[in-house]
């Protein structure tokens, strides 16, 4: 049986809905590392669908690292206003612009394509499928600059 703990702990952890995270622990049979699994994949599916959909909205989020010789500006759009005003869409930009600074890619595939600094066992698609499935709308990094002194 999943208790409350769990469900609270999984959301916590991912962000996805109360009704999302219960029913991945329970096709998990409880076992935490199993329903973020099959969250991953539900998410995936999820971004598959909505691939198609036009993005009419975002947001520009610019981080510079503290020795201020390294930076990223980096846009992220989504379907609508709504969500590209939200707190956790901005912060979303945040983290990737900073990932991106810290990280160096050449390219937005390579991006994509780079685990998470902040959690290493996904990808910077994962995290975007994820909030895909968080947000419930379509959402892309559409592009990203990377300036360096050093």
């Amino acid at each position: 049986m999943v208790t409350a703990e769990q469900i609270k702990a999984l959301r916590k952890k991912t962000g996805i809905s109360v009704a999302l995270c219960k029913k991945a622990l329970e096709q998990a049979g409880g076992d935490m590392a199993k329903a973020e699994e099959i969250l991953l994949k539900d998410s995936a599916r999820s971004a598959e669908k909505k691939s198609d959909r036009q993005l009419g909205a975002g947001v520009v989020e610019a981080y510079v690292h503290n020795n201020k010789q390294i930076g990223v500006m980096l846009e992220l759009k989504s379907e609508s206003d709504f969500v590209s005003g939200n707190e956790g869409f901005r912060a979303l930009a945040k983290d990737i612009a900073m990932h991106a600074t810290a990280c160096g890619p050449a390219d937005l595939n390579e991006l994509l394509s780079q685990p998470y600094i902040k959690n290493p066992e996904i990808t910077i698609k994962d995290l975007i499928n994820q909030a895909i499935q968080k947000f419930g709308e379509k959402v892309e990094i559409s592009r990203f600059v990377r300036y360096s002194l050093v």
